[in-house]
């Protein structure tokens, strides 16, 4: 059995279906990233996956257990943490108040001094930051700041949406770089990115989306290679 399995859902924003008979699932330990242009659904599945978004049909199972009738906190007890697009830090709170919030799973128990040690290893510029107000950091360091602050939860699925958005491409590569760390360590990841080629860099496996409905679904490899994925969104000419 998969870790996180979507089968057959839809998910509708009054009578239009946003996400039409989407199945895809994402096994312990794997990289799966979404692909797809605006509007193709990826966000409204990552808001589904956390309680966020009801799917009109179809199921999704999180470890054996239905997700499809639970309400968002209960989701993250479970076990998954969401980072949306465009980090939704506190902004008028600390780093560490902010990386507190995070540890709401364990109702500030003891795990939560344990996981903010291995928040301040991945990201060293947090513990550096740490009495400064969210909104005083950089770009990069505030979104360090979200995915840390999903991590104080010990999650064992991270949804993340758009975490290179905005950033300098130096940045990038740190935060891809720290996700295949956060993977390392255990942590399955189903992320939302706008930048393919990097995406698929880290990923296991990847799946298309367009106007919600998934097109294309294969491991990262192949994905790389595929004509299709290459000119609609590495931006290459196959043709010359």
């Amino acid at each position: 059995m998969a870790l996180l399995e979507v089968d057959h859902t839809e998910i509708r924003y009054g009578l239009v279906p946003a996400v039409k008979d989407l199945s895809l699932t994402v096994e312990q330990g794997e990289i799966v990233t979404l692909l797809g242009a605006n509007g193709a659904g990826k966000t409204t599945t990552l808001r589904m996956l956390s309680g966020l978004h009801r799917p009109s049909k179809g199921t999704v199972t999180f470890d054996g257990v239905d997700l499809t009738k639970l309400l968002a906190h209960s989701i993250v007890q479970l076990g998954i943490g969401h980072v949306p697009e465009g980090r939704r830090i506190f902004p008028v709170m600390t780093v560490a108040e902010n990386l507190e919030m995070g540890a709401y799973r364990h109702h500030r128990s003891h795990h939560g001094g344990e996981a903010l040690e291995e928040i301040f290893e991945l990201f060293p510029v947090l513990k550096e930051r740490r009495q400064q107000l969210g909104g005083d950091l950089s770009g990069g360091e505030q979104q360090m700041l979200a995915i840390g602050r999903a991590l104080m939860g010990e999650p064992r699925l991270l949804l993340l949406d758009e975490p290179s958005m905005g950033l300098a491409p130096l940045i990038v590569e740190t935060i891809f770089s720290i996700l295949t760390k956060i993977r390392d360590r255990g942590t399955t990841i189903l992320l939302v990115e706008q930048n393919a080629a990097k995406a698929l860099s880290i990923a296991d496996r990847g799946y298309v989306l367009e106007t919600g409905t998934v097109v294309l679904a294969d491991a990262a490899s192949s994905l790389l290679a595929d004509d299709r994925v290459r000119m609609a969104y590495l931006g290459e000419d196959i043709a010359s």
